[in-house]
Order: C-alpha cells, then structure tokens, then sequence
C-alpha cells in the first residue's frame, strides 16, 4: 500500500528541516525547536539509507539487512542527544551507547514490536525506517491488531496530531498524522480519535492568540487530547514540526488535567 507524496506527513526531509529552523528563530519553543532541527536532520540520514533498497517481506519483523544499517547509528544519535538534548535525554543517552550490538539489536526489535512514544531513542531510529517502508510501497503491517478507525492504516500506530485542510480534498477535511510512521489517513472531524466520543458538547476546541493555525482537540470523556495544524490558515506549516512549536497548548492540556493520545517525538 503507498501513500500519496503529497498527504500531510510526506513533506520532504529538508523542508521539516528548513520549518523547524524557520520557527526557532522566532518562537518560545526555540531551544526545542533547534534541538528538533537536528534531529530531523539525523533522521533525514537514516531514512536516506533505505531511499534506494526496496522493503523485504512484510516487515512485520526488522529483517537482518535492516538492523545491520539501523544499529550502528545508535552510538551516533546517542552522541546528538549529549550534546543538544535536553537534559533528560542527555543523561540517558550515556547508557544508550554502551549497549552491547546484541542488547541494541533486542532492544530496537522490542520497540517495533510494540512502540512506545516513552522510549525517545528507539522511535527517533525507527520512526524514519517506518516512514519508508510506508512510503516504499511495502504491505501494511498488521503487527496483530484489528483495523480501527483511528489508527494508522500502515501500521496501526497511534495519531500524533490531526490536520485540517480543504474539505473538499478528503470530505471532511481533516486528517490523522500516525505517530510511528507518519502515515495520514482521513478521519471525521467532529469525532474524538481516542474513544469514538461524537457528542459535540464534550467535544472541545481550543487557540492560542499567537499560534491561530493551531489548536487543541479536547475530549472530556476520555481526558485525551491531540493538536490540530489548520493549513487553510497557513499553507506553509509543516505539521509535525508545526506541531513541536505548539508546546504552549500541551502545558494548557496538562495543567486542566487532559493526556495526549500519543508524545510528540520530543516528549510533549
């Protein structure tokens, strides 16, 4: 199954990279977004060592080929997050880099298995490895679950963020980004992606006055929340990196007491 270049989520590398510049120049979440800069850059690299292989099997399982060009980078993502990260990630990557090949290799497996936006290093890897498996054309991974509405058609991961564009491109208008493989897919608008809540009464909306293409989806059903990133109100916002200088509106969620459906990949 391959997805459109053009849907929310298959922006070009360096395009995330330029917007992620673009933004720290002029944001309260400039520190972050610097940090993210890089990190997109890092990713950029590990996505490009995949750019001309075609994807073996399913991938249901990272095949040894792949492990063999995911697992040196490690030591190298680990150096980048000593050295820019912020100071959690900082001290853990100590411990990342003195892992032994095969507790690198176990551990990277046990990730794809089953994802968790908790574990930073492991998703950074492999969010770019799944984002070509998708991008490549290679068969949906089932990894065992049921097909849902609100998850990931590819991979059956978690939304990240949703993103609201012309209505008369999907129906609706609005898309769910899937947080592991960057994969979009159409979703009803006035519908929570945690737990199916419609009841537009406990449904809630929610701006920031100097973030207007972005806002807060809240449920106060299920106390989950994701962000939205309007590109009818700014064609030129990249959404996952739009998404990260939206930080504002998650320390708003967090302090009313709602969780995000799934962490961004620098925490929030």
């Amino acid at each position: 199954m391959a997805f459109a270049v053009d849907r929310p989520g298959r922006e070009p590398w360096e395009r995330r990279i330029q917007r992620a510049r673009q933004l720290a120049a002029d944001s309260a979440a400039a520190e972050l977004l610097e940090f993210y800069a890089r990190l997109l850059t890092f990713q950029k690299s590990v996505h490009g060592r995949f750019a001309a292989l075609a994807p073996k099997a399913s991938a249901e399982e990272v095949p040894d080929r792949d492990l063999a060009l995911l697992a040196p980078l490690v030591e190298e993502l680990g150096r980048l997050a000593a050295s820019k990260g912020p100071a959690p990630l900082a001290a853990e990557a100590g411990a990342l880099v003195d892992r032994r090949p095969s507790e690198v290799r176990a551990w990277l497996l046990d990730w794809w298995r089953e994802p968790s936006d908790r574990d930073f290093f492991a998703k950074a890897l492999l969010q770019p490895y799944a984002a070509w498996l998708a991008e490549a054309g290679g068969p949906p991974l089932a990894r065992g679950l049921p097909h849902a509405a609100n998850r990931c058609p590819f991979c059956g991961g978690a939304p990240q963020l949703s993103v609201l564009d012309n209505p008369g491109e999907t129906g609706g208008g609005r898309w769910l980004l899937c947080a592991t493989c960057l994969t979009a897919w159409p979703f009803r608008r006035v519908l929570c992606p945690s737990c199916g809540e419609e009841d537009e009464r406990r449904l809630g909306y929610f701006h920031a006055e100097d973030l207007e293409h972005l806002r807060l989806d809240v449920c106060d059903t299920c106390r989950r929340y994701l962000k939205s990133v309007d590109l009818t109100r700014n064609g030129l916002a990249v959404p996952i990196v739009d998404e990260v200088a939206g930080a504002p509106l998650d320390v708003w969620a967090r302090e009313r007491g709602y969780e995000k459906i799934e962490l961004n990949l620098v925490g929030l």
